[in-house]
């Protein structure tokens, strides 16, 4: 089966937690290189990065890569790529991208150039003289670092964390790739008790539920590659087969979500239910200071307020405090928290085990790790 260079976009300080993904799937062999994790793999991987990959952004198939230290480079290089092999002349062709460190730093103007170079790679390569862009979507990404472009076909089109569950959100939400990214790294076994004390819009907890009966992330959801004339439509369809053939419908499922906010509540069971694990999941309005669990063992994952567009700095500070409480009665529960509250550790009262630099919409913030 051909190989080809694929690559996997993840948020900085998730890297490591996607490798490891891929080699659940299979694929051993990859490297992370400005941000990006690379390998060889077929279209058949491809898809399933796609649809098993929790904490991928995206999923590119990489076409070209050279470098450009001027326009007209970038247009020479693009126009020679194969284009006719990947796109259809009656397709609407979506660039985007972006540059560092580069002399090619104007993304605008570089967007054009490239779709002016695959335009007259078209026209000179097929009958097509106007392209009026009415068939599919074909999405071209773009990355200039150190006057080096990579061009590649986006296999996924929206974000890999658009599952399909969440169309309405809280305040402050939380990606679905962090919140899975969260969750693994907390190390929670699913046959053990799981907790969000702070679950606003549900997408923790649901997350759980997704990963322990094993329902894959993508698979209510479609793909940009699904309409790429060069790629078989068997290929997904199957592969979206073998995800429904995986889930573990039956499994039993300990997992709690609270919130103060009975808003919050009411939108978290609409969103698991279209998650499709409504049942699996007991979601209650509750203030943090009456948390208390039977079990002795259990996991909470979560992240609460930070003080910024969440209520004041001394309810948030009054709020740690409280969690810290709950803590010392949980005392042989793992507890992680992604906040970006500097006084974290001092206010909860204790000093996590590890702590580990994660990004929240662009915010930097620290998932600590305490057993």
């Amino acid at each position: 089966m051909k190989k080809y260079n694929l690559a996997l976009t993840a948020a900085s300080g998730v890297e490591g937690v996607t490798k490891n993904e891929l080699k659940r799937i299979g694929i051993d062999l990859s490297q992370a290189i400005n941000g990006k994790i690379h390998f060889q793999g077929s279209l058949i991987d491809l898809a399933k990065c796609n649809m098993f990959l929790r904490t991928a952004d995206k999923a590119l198939l990489e076409v070209a890569k050279f470098q450009a230290l001027s326009f007209d480079e970038l247009f020479e290089g693009t126009f020679g790529v194969p284009w006719e092999d990947y796109l259809d002349p009656e397709a609407k062709f979506i660039i985007y991208g972006k540059s560092s460190k580069s002399k090619l730093f104007a993304v605008k103007a570089c967007q054009s150039i490239i779709k002016k170079a695959i335009i007259e790679r078209l026209k000179k390569k097929t009958r097509h003289s106007v392209f009026e862009e009415k068939g599919s979507r074909y999405y071209i990404d773009f990355y200039i670092h150190e006057d080096i472009v990579m061009l590649s076909l986006n296999a996924s089109g929206e974000g890999l964390h658009k599952r399909g569950y969440r169309k309405l959100v809280g305040e402050a939400p939380l990606r679905e790739t962090l919140a899975a990214a969260i969750i693994l790294l907390s190390e929670w076994k699913s046959d053990t008790p799981f907790i969000d004390p702070f679950c606003g819009s549900g997408t923790l907890p649901i997350e759980a539920a997704l990963m322990a009966k094993n329902i894959a992330p993508g698979l209510n959801r479609s793909f940009a590659m699904e309409d790429y004339f060069f790629i078989d439509k068997k290929i997904m369809q199957d592969v979206r087969q073998s995800a429904k053939e995986q889930i573990e419908y039956d499994k039993p499922l300990r997992i709690s979500g609270f919130d103060i906010d009975k808003k919050a509540i009411e939108l978290s069971v609409l969103h698991a239910q279209k998650a499709g694990v409504k049942e699996d999941i007991h979601f209650q309005a509750q203030d943090i200071s009456k948390l208390s669990s039977r079990f002795s063992l259990g996991t909470i994952v979560t992240n609460p307020p930070y003080g910024e567009r969440l209520m004041d700095k001394s309810s948030v500070m009054d709020l740690y405090i409280r969690l810290g409480e709950v803590y010392k009665s949980l005392d042989r529960w793992t507890f992680a928290v992604l906040t970006s509250h500097r006084d974290f550790q001092r206010l909860f009262g204790k000093r996590a085990d590890k702590n580990r630099k994660l990004y929240n919409a662009k915010k930097e913030c620290r998932l600590y790790i305490l057993k």
